[in-house]
């Protein structure tokens, strides 16, 4: 079966088009422009990929090898409901559908049992977390992983594996496509306003995940806000938590969950896990050291900053400064109010132009300006509008100088703060 990925180079796509690959699928795709997964995919044999997502780029691939599924990205589908690759699809009765729908089918075709990692916040460190406790482990499993780490590639299919760990998104509902045999909710905060206009809503999504699920593993705070009767919570404030050798508070949660659902998978006591989880070497873009002081994490909710936030004081103290590029001027417009005193414990802090994608077009094009404008007087005092340029690098640099820890909250993908970040440290 050949499979074509539109918006290959994504960290949700990517990774699914090399699970296919080793699964023995024919893959090829395409994005709108080059970037540093694509360089990724290119180097693990997935080379047939176009620049551009123009209708005669998915011909040619046609042509090649007759494609079978079309899989496409929610950006795609949000951002261009009539692209030249979907009006190809269609007149050649090609299937399309997004990631969820297509690795649903290769895990029941294989019959792989899923670990399904999902929540607001924490997802893709708990799901690497769990990859790595497995390879620790010696358990065969399969995997996405949508972030790169020294430990293991961004997507494995593994014959003989008996579980796929997996992070389930409940943007668009995507996660509503599985049913999993183990399911961990890392935490719930309203997120995603443009699928979910009401809390309720959002809730109600996780509610009918739970209920797909043979066995979860949640938050008692959580259970407490879906005003669910789960089988199994865990204490928020377990005091245990905070005696794991990890810096980070909520990296410590992330790992006492995963022990917790590593000792049901496994039999072996939460006691003989937490070691190997306190080695986890971490991964890309999750408070990940550029060059010695310099850090790019992909914190985009309020809850998450709070998260790198306190994470960052833990190494850097007072000396913490922080660049912050939003992801979506839409979530802008909708956490604008809890932005106001989230950055007022940070030494220094620098707001970038936010990262676009899935927008809401009639909503306004906030500024950094116009962000800075809606922080409180304590933080706007320590706060600027910059770009993406040469005196914001020099400006970075000082400060490295000077021995401060430069956290930056990135969006990812091509033109980001991360990859600048990367080109020019």
């Amino acid at each position: 079966m050949h499979i074509f990925f539109s918006g290959i180079g994504g960290t949700g796509i990517g990774p699914l088009a090399l699970v296919a690959k080793q699964a023995g699928y024919t893959v090829s795709g395409s994005d709108k422009q080059e970037s540093l997964y694509i360089d990724y995919l290119c180097h693990h044999g997935i080379t047939d990929v176009a620049i551009g997502q123009g209708y005669e780029d998915i011909e040619t691939a046609h042509e090649k090898s007759p494609i079978d599924w079309y899989v496409y990205s929610s950006a795609v589908a949000i951002e261009q409901p009539d692209a030249p690759e979907f009006q190809f699809c269609r007149e050649h009765g090609i299937r399309m559908s997004k990631r969820d729908e297509l690795l649903n089918e290769i895990l029941q075709q294989k019959q792989l049992k899923l670990i399904a990692i999902a929540g607001t916040h924490g997802k893709t460190t708990t799901t690497a977390m769990s990859v790595w406790l497995a390879k620790q482990l010696g358990l065969p499993v399969g995997y996405i992983l949508p972030a790169k780490s020294s430990f293991a590639e961004m997507g494995a299919y593994e014959n003989g594996a008996e579980y796929f760990i997996y992070e389930c998104d409940e943007f668009d509902r995507n996660f509503l496509h599985y049913h999993p045999a183990l399911s961990i909710i890392t935490g719930i905060d309203w997120d995603h306003p443009d699928i979910y206009p009401t809390r309720e809503e959002y809730y109600q999504a996780f509610r009918d995940f739970l209920e797909q699920s043979d066995a979860y593993l949640l938050w008692q705070t959580d259970a407490d806000r879906l005003s669910s009767a789960p089988e199994r919570t865990l204490n928020d404030a377990d005091p245990a938590i905070d005696r794991i050798k990890l810096a980070g508070h909520v990296n410590r949660r992330d790992a006492w969950q995963v022990a917790q659902a590593f000792a049901q998978l496994t039999g072996k006591p939460v006691e003989e896990l937490l070691p190997l989880l306190e080695r986890f070497p971490g991964v890309s873009r999750r408070f990940e050291q550029i060059v010695p002081g310099l850090v790019s994490d992909y914190a985009h909710t309020p809850e998450k900053i709070r998260g790198a936030l306190q994470l960052g004081h833990e190494v850097a103290g007072g000396n913490l400064v922080v660049v912050y590029e939003g992801l979506h001027n839409t979530r802008q417009h909708f956490i604008r109010e809890e932005l106001v005193h989230l950055f007022d414990s940070v030494k220094q802090l620098y707001i970038v132009p936010s990262y676009l994608a899935r927008e809401d077009q009639s909503l306004t094009l906030l500024t950094p300006e116009n962000l800075r404008e809606g922080l409180s007087g304590a933080a706007q005092g320590k706060t600027a509008a910059m770009s993406l340029d040469t005196h914001l690098k020099d400006t970075l640099q000082r400060h490295l100088d000077e021995g401060d820890t430069v956290l930056c909250l990135t969006a990812g993908g091509g033109g980001s703060l991360d990859e600048w970040l990367r080109a020019e440290f």
